[in-house]
């Protein structure tokens, strides 16, 4: 599987111009997103590190993510990886695409466990 840097920007780049144009993931992101060309930048630097393991991402996705977690739903991270599957089909060669989907269940899991599931994080409980 060949993945570089200028494929995870366009990735990237095209999947979020989809996520804004969503009836659902849409709203939610363009009211949190103040500078959509920065975040387009972090968020290239997030799926480099995680692909490439090349250490340009400096965050924390949980953080970012709980702070909008009365906004969030299980649903809404099910609509997010369905569009992430389409897209990261449409454009990378069919491994890339595979593991750029694994990785992207995988995350989705591990910040769905820790906003709906933790007892105590004070995030909703969902059954």
């Amino acid at each position: 599987m060949d993945i570089d840097e200028d494929e995870l920007k366009t990735l990237v780049d095209l999947f979020y111009a989809r996520v804004r144009a969503d009836a659902e993931l849409g709203p939610i992101f363009n009211d949190t997103i103040e500078n959509w060309p920065e975040h387009l930048e972090k968020l290239a630097a997030f799926w480099s590190s995680v692909m490439l393991t090349s250490g340009r991402y400096k965050g924390n996705p949980m953080m970012a993510h709980l702070k909008h977690v009365r906004r969030i739903t299980p649903a809404l991270f099910d609509r997010w990886l369905a569009l992430w599957a389409r897209t990261t089909s449409d454009v990378m060669s069919p491994a890339a695409a595979a593991a750029l989907q694994e990785k992207a269940q995988r995350i989705s899991e591990s910040l769905q466990y820790a906003l709906f599931h933790r007892p105590g994080a004070g995030a909703r409980q969902v059954a």
